[in-house]
């Protein structure tokens, strides 16, 4: 089973990805892990992305398309895998269909997780986690227990990411919108396209992605 996980940043894409591929043997498969992967490996393709952000430079498509090449000819991705995070573009997603149907793979199905924008700016800028051991809360969702004080590890300490305020959560919500709605139509005409309602609760998101899947 081969997947694509839409989605903009924050829509819980990654979470569902862990939970399809421990259900159904599969791998998730990050564009920005398998890069860092293959430059610490030191492939070919790994070197050349290594000078290139050494240089500060953008990694293209086609060099990402090979890295993704290289990795899902491994051995543990023979049942199938879930890419999150690409494609991102139609140029992207047309060299992606080249690149399977070279291998003799297809798509069997693109699921969007579909957003709220006011809810996922609330949802994003309102995070923040334990600086000691990571635990995860929220300014109106999920505070701890004692206030100003971590549930698992005690500690007073937390933090924020910096890029989790409002002017660049609606930056990166406009960009996504803007590269991905002509992938939505790409897929329909496909007939690979479907959207699960992204708000929900997580384990409601992975029923429906169920559902779905079959």
């Amino acid at each position: 089973m081969n997947l694509i996980l839409l989605g903009p940043p924050g829509a819980g894409k990654g979470t569902q990805s862990e939970l399809i591929a421990s259900k159904y043997g599969i791998v998730q498969l990050s564009t920005g892990e398998m890069l860092r992967e293959a430059v610490k490996a030191g492939t070919p393709i790994g070197q050349q992305a290594k000078a290139l952000i050494e240089a500060g430079k953008l990694v293209p498509d086609e060099m990402v398309v090979g890295i993704i090449s290289e990795r899902i000819d491994q051995p543990d991705c023979e049942n199938g895998f879930i890419l999150d995070g690409f494609p991102r573009t139609l140029g992207q997603a047309s060299a992606l269909e080249k690149l399977l149907d070279e291998k003799g793979k297809t798509l069997d199905a693109v699921i969007e997780l579909r957003v709220d924008d006011e809810a996922m700016v609330e949802r994003i800028t309102g995070r923040y986690s334990c600086a000691k051991c990571g635990a995860g809360y929220h300014d109106k969702h999920k505070q701890p227990e004692v206030s100003g004080v971590c549930d698992k590890c005690g500690s007073t300490q937390f933090t924020r990411r910096a890029d989790d305020n409002e002017e660049t959560v609606r930056a990166r919500l406009l960009a996504y919108y803007r590269s991905t709605a002509p992938l939505i139509g790409y897929y329909f005409a496909k007939d690979r396209y479907n959207f699960v309602d992204g708000m929900a609760d997580i384990d409601e998101v992975a029923k429906q992605i169920e559902a779905i899947l079959g």
